[in-house]
């Protein structure tokens, strides 16, 4: 049987942990403003997304939900669900891990915003199978990284919080590898809050 993680690597245990204080931190300044628009712009009107990660839904699902769309947002913290299902009833929360997902759906766009970089590298090669397997014609995908390849600890509400990255060319041959051309890449958007973001859609609406 593998070892489990140690606490500093499971995101799932933190977020347990804090999910009153960081529901209470997190900015719903919207920042994201510009790179959830351009997200948007590639789904139908109405279009279904699958928020991976989603937290208690501030603010990237509520945003959504006001513009129309239909969103299953997933998370593995039952105490920010249970946020996301009082403020956000038109949407669907489901409790699970994003790492080895299978909803047996496809959706119009897949987000995976301030979560897939707390995954391994690993476990975030892995995801972009999962990412595939949900995309349905034309798919969407929007996820942060880290700018260059590595791993990194950085101190949240007193306890390390994990961070890893790949290199931007694996993630471009990844994508690629998945059916997925890159729409958009900025490394560190300082008017994102210094986010390094990715924007890819499903190469099958060229065909």
């Amino acid at each position: 049987m593998a070892a489990a993680e140690p606490r500093w690597r499971d995101p799932i245990a933190f977020y347990a942990t804090h999910a009153a204080r960081f529901d209470a931190a997190r900015s719903r300044a919207f920042s994201e403003r510009d790179w959830l628009a351009a997200f948007l712009a590639l789904l139908p009107s109405g279009g279904t997304v699958l928020d991976l990660g989603c937290g208690m839904g501030e603010p990237m699902a509520a945003q959504m939900l006001a513009r129309g769309f239909r969103v299953t947002g997933v998370d593995a913290t039952a105490a920010l669900l249970d946020r996301a299902r009082a403020r956000l009833p038109a949407g669907e929360w489901i409790e699970a891990d994003m790492r080895g997902l299978d909803l047996r759906r496809r959706f119009d766009g897949i987000l995976a915003w301030d979560s897939f970089f707390h995954l391994s590298g690993a476990a975030q090669r892995a995801c972009l199978a999962t990412f595939a397997a949900h995309a349905g014609p034309g798919c969407a995908l929007m996820f942060n990284s880290g700018g260059a390849e590595g791993e990194a600890v950085n101190p949240l509400f007193g306890e390390p919080l994990y961070h890893a990255s790949l290199a931007p060319e694996d993630y471009r041959a990844l994508l690629a590898g998945h059916g997925f051309r890159v729409v958009r890449h900025v490394a560190s958007d300082p008017a994102c809050g210094g986010r390094t973001v990715w924007l890819a859609q499903r190469k099958d609406i060229e065909e």
